[in-house]
């Protein structure tokens, strides 16, 4: 019992990293499927993150600019969002859910849009 309550912050942040993981894993087998769908591939990586490296269909919609750009995702196709790490795609699917978005899927750091 000691070890749980010494250790909580550390299992946490082990549980976060690997639903963050197995979720990315889910969503990369999905890919196949949701881009039958027409699913929107979206980028919420900043211009120069984008520039540096993508992948190929991917739309590039920097977090901060997406609340303002909602009228270029269509909301009847899936949306796939990906970013460096799967946390600002993170942010940006609770962004889009609450605008009305029912099929979004955190593909976590855009280089799974690649797998």
């Amino acid at each position: 019992m000691d070890f749980l309550k010494n250790y909580w912050p550390m299992l946490a942040l082990v549980a976060w990293f690997g639903y963050k993981w197995w979720n990315a894993r889910r969503v990369v087998a999905l890919l196949p499927a949701l881009k039958q769908q027409g699913a929107t591939l979206l980028d919420v990586r900043s211009m120069a993150e984008f520039a540096q490296a993508s992948a190929p269909g991917t739309v590039n919609i920097p977090l901060q600019e997406l609340a303002t750009r909602l009228d270029e995702i269509p909301k009847a196709l899936p949306v796939v969002v990906g970013c460096a790490s799967g946390t600002r795609s993170g942010m940006a699917k609770l962004l889009l859910k609450k605008k009305g978005y029912s099929a979004v899927h955190n593909i976590g750091a855009w280089g799974n849009f690649l797998k």
